[in-house]
């Protein structure tokens, strides 16, 4: 009779749940529409709604829109064992992170279940924003402050006004947070501007040091080259050797000279590529990482560098690069000449001794590139010289470090988690960046980097939606999944590349043409479409010397893109267009915060906010139609156009191959 009894109540059980399925349906929404000009979007738009208020609920009770007590007996799932499709996870700075001084909380839910979500900390209700959607996903936001120990969980709201509670587990119910920032944000990154320097091909400060470069040239020691360095003037022509041994006498006098051109543009951090004791002009095939090599000048030289430019504000990382070092490194010439009786032996892995000079399939070696021997990072010798190297120059002034080929490394995470452990311990606020292309969460995680170089971001989402290659769609859902895998303090330390001295410039990307073209009218408005949405991107924007510039660059032509800036070279719109958005990024402190939250996609339009009141919206139109877009109650005004200053409500237009910046006004 019981067994009986049980399974009526199992079936009824079953039913209620399926009747509340069927029961749910698609919120309304207020934010975004659009209306096309010429063609009408071949799906249907998906926005994100912007109300912020609380309206009651026959399932709880509450007493303002920012506190309450709950009271009923609202359902109840746990983490572990919920079958809803909720994610949560308080480990994962995905889900928890420290950001612009508070606690910042995201929840993953299925697609258009839920019309609210709340998080009740210490007995209070907060309704959380969503913030991200793709593929039947959902991410929601809140934000508590200040930093201190929480006790929370989650209630959702169904469509039908039906609700329920996410706890942790059956036998710790409530989630806790103890108050410690364990991935603490670097502070001064997110509201600042980057440049990247290739010292070689930025400014000669100094004609007298250029010839120096010829005496450690990798060419002469590998015994397969029968190339000899080249030595250019600023504006000859590229050479089949542009990539790696044509010097053209750019130092680091030469920044110095620039540091007020730079400071001018709105730059406050500089990432410096390779100065230190070399065989080439990218200097990734180091000699000696404690030696500045001569070519650019010397440690005076450096020395003077990084003092003048904290003078004006403006920080330097360099670039540290200890998974290979080049053929004239002291270590590997000491194996080479001495073989196993060498006492750094141990420090390479060689396949064969005696062995020639360039010889790839010698010892192990970056890529199976001769002339880049690999360290043997697995060994404690190896490590703890090459960690004294780091700290070495973080004691010498620099603000951070951009890690070449973090992956390629034995061991790396294991090496990088003791690196930062090391440089953290001193420097708290120090910045390190790995050279990553892809998105890889679990380099960012609080033990190993603060952020990759952003690739996946910049070339594989936000140039692509510049050329067209991505829908409006394509590219939101893009953003999400990339917001949605990195922590919001993460997101507020962004290195944020769309192009380097490892790619193609941008302009060529975008259809400009190759060094020495005239870059079409097109190809400049979609420059100015990727780079508004760069500026506006959570973390800092890094310029590749001379893009503000209008520099073209074909990477596949003899790395066109490393070419002299041609100081007597200036497209004024574009560099107009640089400074308007540094000036943007400087003055909002929207853009100086760690969230973004997506608000509307159709077939050619991304439209998302900035700041956690969304104080800022970003539309941007990559159709050769403009798009009418409707707006959010209240007024906003243009900025962006820098000669807009307009104030619009209900909806405003969008140009196409264009974007616009609003503020609420």
């Amino acid at each position: 009779m019981l067994s009986r009894r049980l399974i009526i109540v199992a079936l009824a059980v079953i039913v209620l749940v399926l009747i509340g399925e069927i029961l749910i349906q698609i919120p309304s929404r207020e934010a975004f529409s659009i209306t096309p000009v010429v063609r009408t979007a071949t799906t249907s738009p998906q926005t994100a709604s912007s109300s912020t208020s609380i309206n009651p609920t026959p399932n709880f009770t509450y007493t303002t829109t920012s506190t309450g007590t709950t009271s009923e007996a609202a359902p109840e799932v746990y983490l572990g064992s919920n079958n809803l499709g909720l994610f949560f996870n308080a480990s994962d700075p995905a889900f928890l992170s420290v950001a612009d001084g508070g606690v910042v909380l995201r929840i993953t839910t299925p697609s258009e279940r839920f019309a609210k979500v709340y998080v009740v900390v210490n007995q209070t209700l907060v309704e959380m924003k969503k913030q991200l959607f793709w593929s039947g996903f959902e991410m929601w936001y809140a934000r508590v402050a200040p930093v201190s120990p929480l006790e929370y969980y989650f209630m959702l709201l169904y469509n039908n006004g039906s609700s329920t509670r996410l706890y942790n587990t059956t036998d710790q119910p409530i989630f806790y947070f103890d108050g410690r920032d364990r991935f603490p944000q670097v502070g001064w990154v997110t509201g600042s501007v980057g440049y990247q320097i290739f010292p070689d091909r930025f400014y000669n400060g100094d004609p007298s040091n250029d010839i120096l470069a010829n005496s450690t040239d990798e060419l002469w020691l590998n015994a397969f080259s029968t190339s000899k360095p080249v030595f250019s003037n600023w504006s000859d022509p590229i050479t089949p050797l542009n990539c790696c041994h044509q010097y053209y006498g750019g130092d680091l006098k030469g920044i110095i000279l620039k540091l007020g051109y730079l400071k001018g543009l709105g730059v406050d951090v500089i990432y410096l590529n390779p100065i230190f004791l070399s065989g080439s002009v990218h200097g990734y095939d180091t000699y000696d990482y404690m030696v500045v090599d001569p070519k650019y000048g010397t440690q005076e030289d450096l020395r003077n560098l990084i003092m003048k430019a904290h003078e004006l504000g403006i920080r330097i990382i360099f670039d540290f690069v200890p998974d290979h070092v080049g053929i004239g490194f002291w270590a590997f010439q000491d194996v080479y000449k001495n073989g196993p009786s060498s006492k750094y032996w141990s420090w390479f892995t060689v396949y064969k001794w005696p062995f020639k000079l360039g010889d790839g399939s010698a010892y192990r070696c970056w890529w199976g590139i001769g002339s880049l021997p690999q360290l043997n990072t697995s060994n404690p010798e190896v490590r703890d010289y090459l960690y004294k190297v780091a700290l070495y120059w973080m004691d010498f002034g620099f603000d951070g470090m951009r890690v070449d080929t973090p992956t390629d490394l034995l061991d790396a995470k294991g090496f990088f988690s003791q690196l930062r452990v090391l440089v953290k311990s001193k420097y708290p606020q120090a910045y390190l960046v790995g050279e990553i292309w892809d998105l890889d969460p679990t380099w960012l995680k609080g033990d190993l980097f603060d952020s990759l170089m952003n690739y996946a971001l910049g070339r594989n989402i936000l140039l692509a939606f510049s050329q067209g290659k991505l829908t409006g769609y394509q590219a939101t859902e893009a953003l999400s999944v990339f917001y949605s895998s990195i922590g919001v303090n993460v997101a507020g330390m962004g290195f944020n590349v769309v192009d380097s001295h490892d790619t193609s410039r941008v302009l060529t990307d975008l259809g400009g043409g190759r060094l020495g073209d005239k870059p079409s009218y097109e190809s400049i408005q979609r420059l100015k479409l990727l780079t508004v949405l760069q500026f506006t991107m959570p973390g800092m924007p890094v310029i590749f010397q001379g893009d503000e510039r209008g520099m073209l660059g074909d990477k596949n032509h003899y790395d066109e893109e490393r070419y002299p800036v041609q100081w007597n070279e200036l497209n004024m719109d574009v560099y107009n267009h640089y400074i308007a958005l540094s000036t943007l990024k400087h003055y909002l402190k929207a853009l100086d915060t760690s969230i973004i939250r997506v608000l509307y996609a159709s077939d050619s339009v991304v439209a998302y906010s900035r700041g956690y009141n969304d104080e800022v919206i970003v539309i941007a139109n990559n159709g050769m139609a403009d798009q009418e877009v409707k707006l959010p109650a209240g007024t906003w005004r243009v900025v962006y156009p820098a000669n807009s200053n307009t104030v619009v409500s209900g909806s405003v237009w969008v140009k196409s191959l264009s974007a616009l910046i609003l503020v609420r006004d």
